[in-house]
């Protein structure tokens, strides 16, 4: 008994010590985005006279507005695309069991191992090569690529875990592979459909380095590819590039807050088994 309590509190310290860890950068920077606008604050001293103008300020020297359109339309193009292909593709490898499904399934996962840092160079010449540099497309396109390994990997894990009678019954009853597909496996693969889209949001909203290297307009970037650009204008103005960033972050927090349960509750459903 005395051990049980003793390993509950060590786990309820620790969860502490990871909250501190976790809120005092937000708590850091909002305390900054506070201070006037020009100074230098030092620590976490909460300013006598509170300048909440500074985030309305930088919405409005950020432009805001157009970046949220632009985000809004890069998410638009690459979640609901990376989703659709990635459940197919993970049907396929991991329900279908097709011929040749194991090495395919394998170069997907070598793909994982792909870092965005290692393609940026040559994405770079063949975006351009293609017409599109400059464009919410530079985005998009090589995006929905690059999350394919993880889409495959995510919705494969699900579907290889699927019992076959399942299948099988609905093959009795006439099913084709398409109808097995849409009207059977794909409501039963809605938690670990909507905890993809949760992450490939989240990626997408934040991608900075396909965004800064292959469109020179900020107000075509997602948010977080903006924030170079404001940085390089503000970069002096300490309160204000807090507060620009606090407004970028705002949106991936809010959606993380609203969704979280689903997320938990895909991940315990066994969205990632096997």
């Amino acid at each position: 008994m005395i051990i049980a309590r003793r390993e509950a509190w060590t786990g309820r310290l620790l969860l502490v010590l990871l909250m501190a860890v976790t809120i005092l950068p937000f708590l850091s920077l909002f305390v900054t985005a506070l201070h006037p606008s020009g100074t230098y604050p030092v620590g976490l001293a909460w300013p006598s006279d509170p300048q909440w103008g500074n985030f309305v300020t930088a919405f409005q020297a950020a432009n805001m507005s157009e970046l949220l359109k632009s985000s809004v339309l890069i998410v638009l193009g690459v979640v609901p695309i990376s989703i659709l292909l990635g459940t197919m593709a993970g049907f396929a490898l991991g329900h279908l069991r097709m011929a040749g499904s194991r090495l395919v399934f394998l170069l997907f996962v070598l793909g994982l191992t792909l870092p965005f840092e290692g393609v940026i160079t040559p994405l770079y010449y063949q975006i351009r090569d293609m017409g599109l540099l400059n464009t919410r497309w530079a985005i998009i396109l090589p995006l929905i690529g690059l999350f394919m390994p993880f889409s495959v990997f995510w919705m494969r894990a699900h579907f290889v875990n699927m019992p076959g009678e399942l299948s099988e019954s609905a093959r009795i009853d006439g099913a084709n592979v398409w109808q097995l597909f849409r009207r059977i496996h794909v409501p039963l693969a809605m938690p670990a459909i909507s905890s993809l889209g949760i992450l490939l949001f989240l990626w997408t909203w934040n991608q900075f380095l396909l965004a800064i290297v292959l469109v020179d307009d900020p107000v075509k970037r997602t948010m977080s590819g903006a924030l170079g650009a404001f940085q390089g204008q503000w970069g002096t103005d300490i309160p204000l590039l807090c507060a620009g960033s606090l407004l970028i972050l705002t949106p991936t927090l809010v959606i993380f807050l609203i969704f979280q349960r689903r997320f938990v509750t895909a991940l315990l459903q066994g969205s990632v088994k096997g």
